[in-house]
This record gives structure tokens, C-alpha cells and sequence, in this order.
């Protein structure tokens, strides 16, 4: 089997903006009258709003706080600092502009949803990717196998001739259950007791590794 294509993650995997739902996901708690533990911020990574959002009201103690009013001040404050710019993480772009000029079709593969992933386009570049699916355009988020082989119908490819490159072990587990490879990149959240191959950054990984993770020259350990 040929490697068919490469399903990138966005946030924690190509640019830094976890520190950007950080910031806001602490202001949200500030405005409730909280502080957000660290136990819960790590639970978020990789979670969709409505998840994140149950996380948080959970830790904070309030319940009964509605989640769809604090996705929707969570969204516009991320967008705002989204807009500031984002920073790329080490060797996320060499890499992405390697698999481009290897003529390989890329898919962004995110939990975040289309109006925030439109800002973040601007600075990743809309040209980078063939297909891009978000949280809101999916019926079943990460870690559900939903949004890897919605990426992989789209591009029109098999999903176990794919490579996904994950930070978080929601979206390790949903590239997995699709059937992908995986390239796992720790970022805010530990990634030791999940399978896939784990590098400490996307200075690691080039071409020939990601060939070999689908034709089984080299398997994870």
C-alpha cells in the first residue's frame, strides 16, 4: 500500500493556538468568578466546544451554567486572539510544504469550527489543503473515527493509506478508530500511553517516514 494522502491536525499540531484557548478559556473562567484547574484544561485538548464547555462548569462547580452561551464567548474572544496571529510550531511548515511539493493531498482535520479554522486559514495558508473538515460540520467530534474518514472520503483515498499527525490523545484515538497511521507530536498533553508513532516534534518527520508508516517498512514500537 501507498501512502494516498496526509490529514493534518491544526490546534497543538501545526500552530501554537492552544495557548490562545488557554487564555481565553481562563478569562471565561475569571467572568464566572472561577479559576480553571490545570487537571481540566488538560482534559479540553483536542475536545469540541460542548465537551470543553461541560469540562469547565464541571471544575468550576456551576452545572447548571448554559454551554452554548460560554462556546459562544469562548469563540468570538478565541477569534479575536486568533486574529492577532498565530505562530507556527517547529517544523509543522517545512513539513506541510514538503508533503505539498511531494504532490501529496493534505486534509486539515480540526475540533475547532469553521468560523474560528477561516481566521487560522489566513495564516496556515487555504492553499496548503484539499479538503478540511471542522467540528461543526461533523455529527460525532474527536475521538469519535467520524472526522478522519469524512477527511479521507472527501480527498477520495482509503483512510489505512493515510497518515494523520495528531497532538492529543482524543485525535491519536480518532485517526486510529478510521483506520489511519499516526504520527503522535506531544504538545501540551503527554501522549505516552497511546499507540501511533511518537516524536518529541515535526523536526523528526519527513516523507520517507511517513511512506514507511503505511507500507510497513517501519511500524510504531
Amino acid at each position: 500500500m501507498a501512502l494516498a494522502a496526509v490529514l493534518f491536525d491544526m490546534d497543538g499540531t501545526l500552530v501554537d493556538s492552544e495557548k490562545v484557548w488557554d487564555v481565553g478559556l481562563r478569562e471565561l473562567a475569571a467572568r464566572y468568578g472561577g479559576v480553571l484547574s490545570d487537571d481540566a484544561r488538560a482534559l479540553m485538548v483536542g475536545t469540541d466546544s460542548v465537551a470543553t464547555m461541560s469540562i469547565l462548569h464541571d471544575d468550576l462547580g456551576q452545572p447548571w451554567r448554559d454551554v452554548a452561551a460560554g462556546a459562544k464567548w469562548l469563540d468570538a474572544r478565541v477569534q479575536e486572539l486568533f486574529a492577532e496571529g498565530l505562530e507556527w510550531l517547529p517544523g509543522a511548515r517545512e513539513l506541510l510544504e514538503a508533503v505539498r511539493e511531494a504532490g501529496l493531498p493534505t486534509a486539515l482535520v480540526t475540533s475547532t469550527g469553521r468560523p474560528l479554522v477561516e481566521v487560522a486559514l489566513d495564516v496556515i495558508g487555504r492553499h496548503n489543503f484539499d479538503a478540511v473538515v471542522c467540528g461543526d460540520e461533523v455529527s460525532r467530534t474527536k475521538p469519535d473515527p467520524e472526522p478522519y474518514s469524512a477527511a479521507a472520503a472527501a480527498l477520495g483515498v482509503d483512510p489505512p493509506a493515510c497518515v494523520a499527525i495528531e497532538d492529543s490523545p482524543a485525535g491519536v484515538a480518532s485517526a486510529l478508530a478510521a483506520g489511519c497511521a499516526v504520527v503522535a507530536v506531544p504538545h501540551d498533553v503527554a501522549l505516552t500511553d497511546v499507540d501511533g508513532h511518537i516524536v518529541s516534534s515535526l523536526l523528526e518527520v519527513d516523507i520517507r517516514l511517513l511512506r514507511s508508516l503505511v507500507e510497513g517498512s517501519q511500524r510504531p514500537q
